[in-house]
Parts: C-alpha cells; structure tokens; sequence
C-alpha cells in the first residue's frame, strides 16, 4: 500500500498550503576574513628581491680592491697564493737539440697488377634495339652525358639488331665512371671484356 507522505504533513499540520522549502542556514559563527589574494606574489617578490640583493653583495666582494688583489666574500685574510703558471720548456729545448737519426726512405708503392693483358679492353653495352630510331635515341642520350657512344649493327639467325655500346676503356676506373654515370640516367649496361685484333 503506497503512502502520500506529502499529504499527510498537510494533514498533520492541519492547512491546506503547499510546504515551504528549507532555506538553507547561514553560519553566524563569525565572519571570515577575506583571503588577500595578493600575499603569495608578494612573498615570492620579496624572495627574489632578498636573493638580487645578496648576489650584489658576493660580488662586491670577489671584485679586486684598488691595490690590485681581490677579498675574499667574508672578509678574511687575501686568498691563498695561486698555483704557479705551468712552464713550456719545449720551445727552448728543442732549437738546441740535433739528433743524428737517418730516416728512411719509404717503401716504393707497388701497384697491384691489371688482370687484363695490354690487349683488353673494356666496353659497356647500354642497349639493343630491333630499330634503328630506338638505338639513336639511346645515342643521344648517352652523348648528352658526355660519353662516346657508338652503334654497331649486327645480323644473326634472330635477326637484325642494333647494339650501342660506350667505350672502350682502357682501366676498369674508367668504365666504372663511366657506368655510374649511366646508372644515375637508369639505364642498364652490360660489361664486355674484348681483346684487340
């Protein structure tokens, strides 16, 4: 069975007006004070303040007097006497030493032996093409890198083709130069090791 709580304190105090809310109690223990909200800058104005002033103090001290040494912070008696300053005797010493030791001469380089007879060289295929257009234009590309290219034409049983070849290089340093600048260009080379007739 539900219960009108409500109800039954208009009832109970025998007037049919609605019920007043509480007004919530104030504290009449006293009244606060204000919290000043400018005290915690001023400590920490005061701090650094005090620590400026300190650090001018120390340095008063630590600057040299007018005849020419400097105090200590406290006040005491002059600093201990300073270490003495190192001494470079090699500049002396040296113009009068002579020494009798005969130096060798170094070892003559060998350079280490080609692998390739006075007859080899080198050259680097950089295309073959079944048209004689397409082998030009790998030409001129080549020419525009500053290479000396040069297209052979050759017949076989598959046919006819056009070779471009770049060289021939005497040293293998400069086909890799040489190959290192077609790489750079993507284009792909083959190494060909010929002997002279």
């Amino acid at each position: 069975m539900a219960q009108d709580f409500a109800k039954r304190k208009r009832v109970a105090s025998g007037k049919n007006t609605p019920a007043r809310r509480k007004q919530p109690q104030r504290r009449s223990g006293g009244r606060q004070s204000p919290k000043p909200t400018g005290s915690g800058w001023r400590w920490y104005g005061a701090g650094v303040l005090t620590g400026v002033f300190l650090s001018f103090l120390l340095y008063l001290g630590s600057l040299p007097t007018p005849d020419g040494t400097t105090q200590e912070a406290t006040g005491g008696p002059q600093a201990e006497a300073q270490p003495p300053k190192p001494r470079f005797d090699f500049y002396t010493m040296l113009p009068g030493q002579t020494a009798d030791v005969e130096v060798e001469p170094a070892p003559e380089v060998v350079k280490p032996r080609s692998t390739n007879t006075p007859g080899d060289y080198y050259l680097l295929q950089t295309g073959s093409f079944r048209q004689r257009e397409d082998a030009d234009r790998r030409r001129a590309e080549l020419l525009l890198l500053g290479l000396t290219p040069v297209v052979e034409e050759t017949n076989g049983d598959n046919g006819r083709w056009y070779r471009v070849y770049v060289g021939p290089f005497e040293t293998h340093s400069e086909m890799a130069k040489a190959r290192s600048l077609t790489a750079n260009q993507n284009i792909d080379t083959l190494l060909l090791k010929r002997s002279k007739p």
